[in-house]
């Protein structure tokens, strides 16, 4: 199957044959297992402190031990762990520490902090990258994932090829989206959206006070990168070939994202697929 190669302002250059893994079954079930292997080892675990209530001097379990230093005997109190706040003679003022049943004691059982790890296999994780390229390349899962913005998208072949990228500024903005409209339609505006929204919850005050959406991703070749061509100010997240990862191509394990390559990241995909592929049969 042949693909146009066209240039930034639209004009059409050229037509290459378009790589075979483009063409594979989208598997939705193995995108789902990639992205929550990725998600999960870049989780924080959930649990608390491990020393949380435990940083204190208060001594073990007291006695009831007769005429023996620093015992309780006689006091009538319980044996829960204390520390000194003061003493006169052999009188000593306590307050009971470290037990869960104190003020500021450790917590009686915590949820351990434990790493779990979501496995999976390299030919899984190998075969959820290519059905995730495969989605950037049907027009269904495209206007599946943007719903009412997708409703004026036109039947175009994609993905996207561009021959390259000359610039990083303002003008060559204009040029994608001039190229997005004639393209897609009203998605255009949204897919160079830089609006952000407060987030709804207690995550405003964890760190994560913004959403924003996904926009367009430009991918692109490993001499383009050397260049530090960067969009991100204009709602464009550009990523090498070489990098490129389902957290990118299906953000929240839904495929479909709209995605532009360049002539010369196809090559380099393409070689990392082939050469991906070389290693397996190997084994």
């Amino acid at each position: 199957m042949k693909i146009q190669v066209i240039k930034i302002d639209g004009s059409k250059i050229a037509e290459i044959e378009l790589p075979s893994f483009f063409r594979e079954k989208i598997r939705e079930d193995l995108i789902l297992r990639g992205f929550l292997s990725l998600q999960i080892q870049h989780k924080q675990p959930y649990g608390s402190y491990i020393l949380a209530g435990k940083e204190v001097s208060a001594s073990g379990k007291q006695s009831h031990r007769r005429r023996k230093y620093k015992t309780l005997y006689g006091h009538g109190i319980s044996r829960v762990p204390r520390k000194v706040l003061s003493r006169r003679g052999n009188r000593f003022f306590w307050v009971g520490a470290f037990a869960p049943g104190t003020v500021g004691g450790r917590e009686a059982h915590p949820p351990i902090p434990i790493q779990k790890i979501k496995k999976i296999n390299k030919k899984e994780k190998r075969k959820a990258l290519v059905s995730a390229l495969a989605a950037t390349s049907s027009v269904g899962y495209v206007k599946r994932r943007y719903g009412k913005y997708a409703q004026e998208i036109k039947e175009i072949k994609l993905p996207l090829i561009i021959d390259k990228i000359e610039g990083k500024g303002k003008e060559t903005k204009k040029l994608l989206l001039s190229l997005l409209e004639k393209n897609v339609g009203a998605l255009a505006k949204r897919l160079l959206t830089t609006e952000k929204k407060v987030r709804a919850g207690k995550g405003k005050m964890r760190g994560r006070k913004y959403k924003k959406k996904v926009g367009l991703l430009l991918v692109i070749s490993n001499e383009e990168k050397k260049k530090k061509i960067n969009f991100d100010n204009f709602g464009i997240e550009t990523i090498e070939a070489k990098k490129l990862s389902i957290n990118h191509l299906a953000p929240g394990a839904v495929p479909g994202r709209f995605t532009i390559y360049t002539s010369r990241a196809i090559e380099e995909l393409k070689n990392r697929i082939n050469k991906e592929d070389k290693e397996e049969k190997k084994k």
